[in-house]
């Protein structure tokens, strides 16, 4: 990349986030790093609230302040990964790095400093070259409801969210997909962008294909990203739907992500039909230890969040997310892909 001009740009996928949106662009805008070297890229993908008036707020105040430099443009794609790869076309040629966002989380405000200095560390370390680096992903902050405090405590479980992916990791290393990823331009233009066939799943396709192609993708717990979560029961529960049905056509074209811990639970009801089918007297085995460590699971949650309804709200939300992600799984083998309705 040559030129003078922002080094990395934040890119903001947004649909209908009147919300969140603003406290997003002030956490950016309030960046330790120098404003010139930075920018925001908003991308609406057709918003039918206040939010394209909300960041044309922001862009005032930022230009006011002598922020860095916001553009708001139409995404006619509407989804995240046509936002993403219309971005690396209008992206001036000075930056090299793009951070990926979306229009309900917030950064700390030495957030791109340290993703820049933990990117130099992570180079250093390893010698493939530097595809993507990811964080920790942290909840929003404030009080938090009832479902959503359940809901939060499923995420940080083992059971919940696969190998601490979101925030149960402690050092700096190696990883398959990075939350909220800090990419290379340049490693994302060799593999051309993202596939627009992923409404969702997206970053775990293009994760592969930066692997095949010779790059190291990491994750640093130096910084974080705060991210508001799902707030009602049936938002959740479309989540874990969504996650599942998108999971299927990964591992459609990406056989080696196949995992046989998100088949446990298909495998485990296989298995208590065929007991019970048999007339085994074994047939409440399996079941009688998956509620046990739901309820352990429950019990710890509430003692590390102080919060007694976790002991109940959590293994609810556990049982939830394991049957939508599973039905989603087949659901994806079967039929296409449509937008989601659950923002």
């Amino acid at each position: 990349m040559s030129g003078s001009g922002p080094v990395i740009a934040t890119v903001l996928p947004v649909l209908n986030e009147e919300n969140y949106i603003e406290a997003c662009l002030q956490s950016l805008i309030q960046q330790s790093l120098p404003a010139e070297q930075h920018m925001i890229l908003v991308l609406d993908g057709g918003s039918t609230d206040s939010t394209r008036e909300k960041v044309e707020r922001m862009i005032a105040l930022s230009v006011q302040s002598k922020g860095p430099r916001i553009e708001l443009h139409s995404n006619t794609g509407k989804y995240v990964a046509q936002a993403r790869n219309l971005a690396l076309k209008i992206l001036p040629s000075s930056v090299q790095f793009t951070v990926e966002m979306i229009g309900h989380s917030t950064v700390d405000q030495d957030h791109l400093e340290v993703r820049l200095s933990e990117w130099n560390l992570l180079e250093e370390e390893h010698s493939k070259p530097l595809g993507g680096v990811g964080v920790k992903v942290l909840p929003s902050l404030g009080r938090h409801g009832a479902v959503e405090s359940w809901i939060e405590g499923c995420l940080t479980s083992p059971f919940g969210s696969g190998n601490g992916q979101f925030d149960g990791f402690k050092s700096r290393g190696l990883t398959q997909v990075p939350a909220f990823a800090m990419h290379s331009r340049q490693a994302l233009e060799s593999v051309n962008g993202w596939d627009t066939n992923f409404i969702t799943s997206q970053d775990s396709d293009l994760s592969m294909r930066l692997l095949n192609a010779g790059f190291t993708l990491a994750r640093t717990p130096a910084t974080h990203v705060r991210m508001v979560k799902r707030s009602t029961l049936g938002k959740w529960w479309k989540m874990g739907h969504r996650y599942g049905f998108w999971r299927a056509k990964i591992l459609r074209k990406h056989p080696k992500r196949t995992s046989v811990r998100e088949f446990l639970p298909w495998i485990g009801a296989i298995v208590t039909l065929s007991l019970l089918g048999a007339g085994s007297s074994f047939t409440g085995i399996l079941p009688a230890c998956y509620g046990t460590v739901l309820l352990l699971e429950g019990l710890r949650s509430a003692r590390k969040a102080r919060r007694i309804s976790l002991i109940f709200g959590v293994p609810f939300c556990l049982v939830l997310l394991h049957s939508s992600f599973s039905v989603g799984l087949v659901d994806g083998l079967f039929r296409k892909g449509r937008a989601s309705q659950d923002r």
